[in-house]
């Protein structure tokens, strides 16, 4: 039994390890408050220093110097599940087939963003620079939920540097742009490691606390352009390329039990029922955050009304599998053990609209629906994902050297009914996800 113990265990580890994968997938595309109030479709537009994450090549038609400062706040309100899990029950016995209600944590996640560029006076070239977070995610579940085995919190830290340079061809009334995205990530996870015993039907033993903490920066890169083909009909297009993250960090195993001891290798024989002891070693993996195309196409049927429609390709494919090399002899089970992720590409469609009420106030509002890419063979507690439907509105106030714009935007996940247990490895679930989520976006434009 042994040997099962620690083959299972493996898988179990393994698989909680996973959600790394699943937290750098979730992208924020709210980078700005002004386009966030017109749900997102701004990559037209692109009138704002926010242009650097919308499309780079907006910049060449700013003025002078801008700078934007501005965040979001994203208020995750608990994600409810119900059905049955691994650990739905009592464990060690029994397990798997208990009906559940579980919430995770209500979580607050503030993004903050940072655009300043430069128009330059004599030749038709620009300049600037983004810092903000694109991956980010926090998510949280009760250390004794029955999702235990595979997250109890995770959290991914992201920041982005963006370099750019855009330069604008006037007599065609088009502008390109291209510049660097230097990603650095902190990512933290914990969980509880438990093993089914292949022998018993619907069993879990606990084995004990598992905690990965890492770090990663690497390089990518963006290009842009725009055309304003009319003086009321524009168009944009904006390319962000792959970025291989390649972590390295600590793994920490806390034995809880006499089968936590037997997977790392020690025996129990010298210890008392109610000894633990840790393990450490360094950890590492690739995770390949996927490449973006947005295309927009804004009208201005009148002086006072915009509207944009856009279309945005992620190619979440990129997301295969995940795989942790760890270097300790303790952790010597751990490794070689790939945990599948089958994500797809998917197309998020975004309509939004901005109507001048006054010379300095405009009122905006949009719609995004955003398809998920996770598979339901795959999907589980870390990022319980599923088709979305977002509505927003705001407004921008302005004079000729200041802005002020302001967002709400509504995230409504569509119920995501899954029935993708695992009892062998003690992943997945079967029921059903309900999750919203209600974003807060605001910035303040100075110009020079």
């Amino acid at each position: 039994m042994k040997n099962k113990l620690i083959f299972a265990s493996t898988l179990a580890i393994l698989a909680g390890s996973a959600s790394l994968a699943m937290a750098a997938g979730l992208k924020v595309n709210e980078q700005g408050a002004k386009a966030m109030a017109m749900g997102n479709a701004f990559a037209a537009q692109a009138d704002d220093p926010s242009a650097l994450f919308y499309n780079p090549a907006g910049i060449a038609f700013l003025k002078g110097t801008q700078v934007n400062l501005g965040s979001t706040t994203i208020y995750v309100p608990s994600t409810e599940f119900t059905g049955t899990a691994p650990l739905s029950g009592n464990a060690p016995l029994g397990v798997g087939t208990a009906s559940i209600s579980e919430n995770s944590k209500n979580d607050i996640f503030i993004a903050p963003a940072f655009y300043a560029t430069h128009s330059f006076e004599r030749v038709p070239v620009s300049v600037g620079l983004a810092v903000n977070a694109i991956y980010p995610l926090a998510k949280s579940w009760d250390d004794s939920s029955a999702f235990r085995a595979e997250i109890m919190n995770i959290a991914v830290k992201p920041i982005n540097f963006q370099p750019t340079v855009a330069y604008r061809f006037d007599d065609l009334n088009l502008s390109v742009a291209a510049g660097l995205d230097v990603t650095y990530a902190i990512v933290t996870l914990q969980k509880m490691a438990y093993s089914p015993d292949s022998a018993i039907p619907n069993s879990a033993y606990e084995l004990g606390s598992m905690g990965l903490d890492g770090t990663a920066t690497d390089v990518g890169y963006n290009v842009g352009l725009k055309w304003k083909a009319l003086p009321n009909l524009s168009f944009g297009a904006a390319y962000r390329s792959e970025i291989s993250l390649k972590i390295k960090g600590d793994a920490n195993f806390l034995a809880t039990t006499p089968a936590g001891f037997n997977i790392i290798g020690m025996t129990t024989s010298a210890t008392s029922p109610y000894s633990r002891t840790r393990a450490a070693s360094g950890v590492s993996s690739t995770i390949t955050l996927p490449a973006s195309m947005g295309l927009g196409v804004p009208w201005q049927p009148t002086d006072k009304l915009t509207v944009e429609l856009d279309a945005e390709w992620t190619g979440w494919s990129s997301m295969k599998k995940l795989e942790f090399q760890v270097d300790g002899p303790q952790f010597a089970n751990f490794n070689n053990r790939p945990k599948p992720l089958n994500w797809t590409d998917v197309w998020c469609y975004k309509l939004g609209g901005q109507y001048a009420l006054t010379k300095n106030l405009d009122l905006r509002a949009g719609y995004m629906y955003d398809k998920n890419p996770i598979p339901s063979s795959t999907i589980g507690p870390v990022l319980p994902d599923s088709d979305r439907h977002s509505f927003s509105i705001g407004q921008g106030i302005h004079n000729d050297v200041y802005s002020l714009d302001l967002a709400y935007m509504w995230t409504h996940f569509v119920d995501r009914t899954v029935n993708n247990q695992n009892m062998a490895e003690l992943t997945g679930a079967n029921g059903t996800y309900k999750s919203d989520v209600h974003l807060f976006g605001g910035s303040i434009t100075v110009k020079f």
